[in-house]
């Protein structure tokens, strides 16, 4: 597993808040969450951000959310050690092979083995464990619906439902203080999702998508996190930042 001690290190509170309102935003270190975490800042908020170690094969991410974390000025950032490695059940957390060189019809077909069960619902349960310590009220996840891997939890219906649940099983929710969570990017393409973070500023060289880097933590550009990334920012007109592996000659190659 790749040493996160220099990681754990300068995670913490990193800028004095202001008076506005505390929100509670999941960051993975990809993309998308790296949005969410701007769009929280652009409408006021003031970011905790909360990220996990949950025994990912990708846990070059982990470094990347801590670089987004400290660029977008957040309040606070945990790293909470969560080992779903220890159930598995996915190419993320068990010793199943990543899925790669897929096409688009084959993305949309069923669910991928990169499904983690449950992942969703578990980060955003303890999130709003966190927000309701903080006397926060909002919870920003950047799921999509649009383009991703065919993920059950990351549908509009499941934000839906899990916003109902906060409400019937916290303290503040049955007392009437409703909590909301965010999903700005549920229906926004990748493309669209890249495009509204560059107007905010959002450096994408910070983050890291690929479910299965080389040990430098290069991106394969094979898998479909990298393929979703990729088409994105070509449909935007944009260069990606990142460094991906020539498979033929395992040198660096642009994205």
């Amino acid at each position: 597993m790749h040493n996160l001690v220099d990681l754990r290190k300068i995670c913490g509170v990193y800028h004095v808040t202001n008076d506005s309102q505390p929100a509670v935003v999941l960051l993975s270190g990809g993309l998308d969450s790296a949005t969410v975490l701007a769009m929280a800042r652009r409408d006021g908020f003031t970011p905790y951000a909360l990220s996990f170690d949950y025994g990912q094969r990708h846990r070059f991410e982990l470094e990347a959310a801590a670089r987004v974390a400290l660029a977008g000025q957040v309040a606070k950032h945990v790293v909470l050690p969560l080992d779903l490695s220890v159930f598995g059940g996915s190419a993320l957390t068990d010793d199943i092979d990543v899925p790669k060189d897929r096409s688009r019809d084959e993305r949309e077909e069923g669910i991928p083995v990169t499904y983690v069960p449950a992942r969703n619902t578990v980060f955003l349960s303890v999130a709003l464990g966190w927000a309701e310590v903080l006397g926060a009220r909002d919870l920003f996840i950047g799921v999509n619906a649009v383009d991703y891997s065919g993920y059950p939890d990351c549908r509009p219906e499941f934000i839906e439902a899990f916003s109902g649940l906060a409400n019937l099983a916290t303290r503040a929710g049955v007392q009437g203080e409703s909590f909301q969570v965010h999903a700005p990017l549920v229906t926004m393409t990748k493309a669209q999702i890249i495009s509204a973070g560059i107007e905010l500023g959002v450096d994408y060289g910070l983050t890291h998508s690929c479910y299965d880097p080389d040990p430098g933590g290069r991106s394969c550009g094979r898998c479909d996190a990298c393929q979703l990334r990729r088409s994105g920012f070509s449909l935007a007109g944009l260069e990606d930042p990142l460094e991906y592996v020539d498979q033929e000659t395992g040198e660096p190659e642009s994205g």
